[in-house]
């Protein structure tokens, strides 16, 4: 048998029952070696953690970011 979304069920779930499912599966990956970062990807890392030190505070918090994109997709 084929692996996928329907043979699954998870084309059942809801939005919010699969992004949990997402996050679950992520956290069973066991370590970081699983996926390595490109060298591009490293890079834009490390420049986003120095903009966030160097600017704490310039940031929004997660819960306003889903509302923000919830309402934009509801219109």
């Amino acid at each position: 048998m084929t692996v996928s979304i329907k043979s699954l069920g998870i084309d059942r779930l809801t939005t919010d029952d699969k992004l949990a499912l997402v996050e679950e599966i992520w956290d069973s990956i066991p370590d970081a070696d699983a996926a390595p970062l490109t060298e591009a990807q490293r890079e834009e890392l490390e420049r986003r953690i120095a903009d966030h030190e160097a600017n704490p505070n310039d940031v929004v918090p997660w819960d306003d970011v889903k509302a923000s994109v919830t309402g934009r997709l509801s219109k």
